[in-house]
């Protein structure tokens, strides 16, 4: 005959519950069905309470469904913004900067080398090792290279 292995038991399994001070919707799914199995026989659930409880639930739900989906909206809105600017790269931009002795802003150029985020602010990184905000673009435009490529292709169909 097999014989069971004793770690397996109920009584050895660790009954450690870690307390939360935030109900969730299992929570509360777990109370409602405690309380139907001990409610009094002689004196059963009023209809109405079931029911505003059940709509505390749905609406509990609701609100959980409702934040994990802004939270999934807020992470692709971060990503699409970085996707937004990454037509930037190879593309020249100017931009403001402070001059040598920090005290005019002028104007600046530089072709862009990639595209990054922190702390929710997008930055090019340009290729004379500059690390600007987006805000700070006063235009764009094509890298000289392909303005020669463009005008060639003109003259060609010309």
């Amino acid at each position: 005959m097999p014989t069971i292995d004793p770690s397996l038991y109920l009584k050895n399994q660790t009954t450690t519950r870690v307390p939360s001070n935030e109900l969730g919707k299992d929570d509360f799914l777990k109370i409602l069905m405690t309380q139907l199995q001990n409610q009094d026989p002689t004196s059963p659930l009023e209809d109405r309470d079931f029911i505003a409880q059940l709509a505390q639930f749905t609406s509990l739900e609701q609100m959980t469904n409702m934040t994990n989906s802004i939270n999934k909206l807020a992470n692709f809105q971060q990503m699409n913004s970085i996707i937004e600017y990454s037509h930037l790269i190879d593309k020249v931009v100017s931009y403001q900067s402070l001059d040598e002795n920090g005290d005019n802003l002028t104007m600046k150029e530089s072709k862009v080398t990639s595209v990054s985020q922190f702390n929710g602010e997008l930055f090019l990184e340009l290729a004379n090792g500059e690390k600007i905000s987006t805000i700070l673009i006063g235009e764009v435009r094509a890298s000289e290279s392909l303005q020669e490529q463009q005008s060639d292709d003109e003259v060609i169909e010309v």
